[in-house]
């Protein structure tokens, strides 16, 4: 029998019918990382890009992808997140900046799907706004890093990057 939950009798894709799951509380933290250049970096911690406050403007991008995964990953469900967060940690050795989202809900389905989303986009939006600088930033590893809440309960990775 397959693991894959997202087909339905006829193994066509298919969004999973949660109904009948129990509502309990899930969250779920990602993380990412954008590693630039030191004339990007030092441009990005001293708030002296062009293009303004890239690490705020990287937080609301983070929220706002969360809450609009669904539209943007086929067959994941719309969900009403009730906490968001999007943080980062500077790493000047290594001209890094690290990416952490944390989304939590009770609901009937998981919120690592939003968690990775949020991570995503928000080390985009650095990308994005430090580019004109360093168009040969890197960005990730993207990694799901913590879970818990539904049928399995806790996850945990063994061990989290820093950039």
């Amino acid at each position: 029998m397959s693991r894959l939950t997202h087909l339905n009798e006829r193994g066509e894709a298919n969004m999973v019918d949660v109904t009948d799951k129990a509502i309990s509380e899930r969250s779920a933290r990602a993380e990412s990382a954008v590693h630039m250049s030191a004339e990007a970096f030092e441009l990005l911690v001293t708030g002296s890009n062009r293009k303004g406050d890239a690490l705020s403007v990287a937080r609301i991008a983070g929220i706002q992808a969360a809450k609009k995964t669904s539209e943007l990953i086929p067959l994941c469900h719309p969900l009403a997140l009730t906490k968001v967060d999007v943080e980062f940690e500077l790493l000047p050795e290594k001209h890094c900046v690290h990416i952490f989202s944390y989304c939590r809900l009770a609901g009937r389905t998981g919120v690592e799907m939003e968690a990775l989303t949020a991570a995503a986009v928000a080390a985009l939006t650095v990308y994005d706004m430090c580019k004109a600088v360093d168009p040969a930033m890197e960005i990730g590893p993207t990694r799901l890093v913590e879970k818990s809440g539904g049928k399995r309960g806790h996850w945990h990775c063994d061990e989290v990057t820093h950039g």
